[in-house]
């Protein structure tokens, strides 16, 4: 183990990563593992291309030791790069499309990375300007021909396909992965295969697969995206990868490929309720909807399950923790009472919500969600302070504050961090933006605490309309203040055009601060 990391909470089992790939690649030869728009990719061919990446990577002198980045669009050459770095020993580290080249170039230092990987048309002057920038990273390879680098398959087209051999271990780092920045500086979660595998496990045994799956995937699968295509291979199925989202064209895919699974985020849910109500359009083949990655409004997850059916399973977790922790099921969502709920923890994960004392609360009250288990990371890469501040007591602390019901239900109230203090009391911003999006006008809200001399910390809602709705501020404030009370009702309400995303359409609560501190700059001024 590398002194830049130290050990948290994985334990080492039988799996590694590339070896559950290589399990699906020869149980399914004859199947289609990427539908294109020009040619299919059979899990045969798919095994195959795997084998010769893994032979260039060896001709060209990587393996066991070597650190490698991507940074490319959704294409079945991204996952069978991953996977052939996995079945060489060499760890991997994702770039996330939507990233800022200054966030590259910091987690191409942070992470070590010796060869930096990239698709041409997408990224070709990107890439190019990061390895100037980097004195680390010694190699450029691209998934074709770029201007300064070399043609990554080209060099695998030469190889000769050979039977795929696994030489990682499942004790050794898979990849390093770094969190999405919503409450600081990204971080570098390091991840060894075995929690990796284990992840992966568990959403193949648990998750709620359609008989047939063909799934379509349009956020990038460097991400949370990637982590829907393991088990879906595992389970013989069939992945379409489009670059990015459009809900017209998402649509017109449903409905020409007979699509049974979707991955998405609640913002591109809604976009997607709102084109279906301009347009019909041939939904039918549909089963599985996944979302996550940020609540859903219950408003418009009740339109949702009227407009598509029974059909969605939201899934709750995070990167530190390989992926899923609990799962509301389709089943759940007939429930109109558990819509807010993210679910009950999935088998494999000890789950205990804890206090500030470390000790476990009584029911129905709030603590931290904290778990034990395979899944989790061994630590953050380079950060031994915060890798033990995560892991105090023996739990990994993910920062999210729940309460579980009688039932066994988890639901959030909102990330610790983000807790308000107000005139003494603790005020949760999520129980606020979920009442806000209960009204029928309100399309999204986010709520933050605001420097006030009275009440030491003010609630302060920002709000967007949904179409042709005409907001109060006012009215809104107390909208809460009948349901929630007056110390969660907010003391302003500011109406927004937009609200600002982050790259996996969270509300970037950051980026929300920045606008409010603006907006009280020009009113000064």
């Amino acid at each position: 183990m590398s002194a830049g990391w130290t050990a948290g909470g994985a334990s080492p089992s039988g799996a590694t990563y590339g070896a559950l790939i290589k399990g699906a690649v020869e149980a399914f030869p004859d199947r289609i593992a990427f539908r294109g728009e020009s040619a299919d990719i059979s899990y045969r061919t798919l095994g195959r291309r795997i084998s010769q990446l893994v032979q260039a990577f060896a001709r060209m002198g990587l393996g066991k030791g070597d650190a490698i980045a991507v940074l490319s669009p959704n294409r079945p050459e991204y996952f069978m790069a991953t996977v052939a770095l996995a079945l060489s020993g060499i760890r991997y580290t994702p770039l996330h499309p939507l990233g800022s080249q200054d966030d590259h170039r910091r987690i191409l230092v942070d992470a070590a990375i010796t060869t930096l990987i990239a698709d041409p048309p997408a990224f070709g002057a990107r890439a190019e300007a990061l390895f100037a920038a980097v004195d680390g990273v010694s190699r450029l390879l691209g998934f074709g021909r770029l201007s300064c680098g070399e043609d990554l398959l080209g060099m695998a087209d030469r190889e000769v396909p050979s039977p795929l051999i696994d030489t990682a271990s499942s004790d050794e780092v898979v990849a390093i992965a770094y969190t999405g920045g919503t409450t600081g500086v990204p971080k570098g979660v390091v991840l060894t295969h075995a929690c990796v595998a284990s992840a992966v496990k568990i959403a193949v045994e648990q998750w709620e697969w359609p008989r047939e799956i063909v799934a379509l995937l349009t956020t990038p699968i460097s991400h949370a995206a990637g982590g829907i295509i393991p088990p879906i291979l595992l389970r013989g199925g069939t992945i379409i990868l489009q670059p990015g989202f459009g809900a017209e064209r998402l649509l017109r895919t449903v409905a020409d490929e007979r699509v049974s699974v979707l991955f998405l985020v609640p913002t591109m849910i809604y976009l997607l309720l709102d084109r279906l109500a301009v347009d019909a359009c041939d939904t039918s083949s549909l089963e599985l909807v996944i979302y996550g990655a940020a609540p859903m409004a219950p408003g418009r997850l009740a339109e949702a399950l009227e407009r598509l059916g029974p059909a969605f399973m939201q899934v709750y977790g995070q990167v530190e923790a390989s992926a899923t922790i609990c799962a509301l099921m389709r089943r759940d969502h007939l429930d109109p009472t558990l819509l807010t709920s993210c679910g009950r923890p999935l088998a494999g994960h000890e789950l205990a919500l804890l206090g500030v004392d470390g000790a476990e609360v009584g029911p129905g009250e709030a603590g931290e969600i904290c778990l034990r288990g395979p899944t989790l990371m061994l630590g953050y890469l380079n950060k031994p302070d915060e890798t033990a501040e995560a892991f105090r007591g023996g739990w990994l602390h993910t920062g999210d504050i729940a309460r579980k019901d009688e039932r066994g239900y988890l639901h959030i109230v909102d990330r610790a961090k983000d807790m308000i203090i107000s005139g003494g009391f603790n005020v949760y911003p999520r129980e606020i933006e979920d009442v806000l999006a209960g009204h029928e006008g309100v399309e999204l809200a986010a709520v933050i605490g605001v420097p006030d001399a009275k009440w030491g910390e003010a609630v302060e809602a920002f709000v967007v309309a949904r179409p042709g709705a005409d907001l109060d501020a006012s009215e809104l404030i107390d909208f809460v203040r009948r349901r929630k009370g007056a110390v969660h009702a907010p003391k302003r309400v500011t109406l927004m055009d937009a609200l600002p995303l982050t790259p996996i359409g969270k509300i970037d609560k950051k980026a929300v601060r920045t606008a409010f501190w603006a907006n009280r700059e020009r009113q000064v001024s």
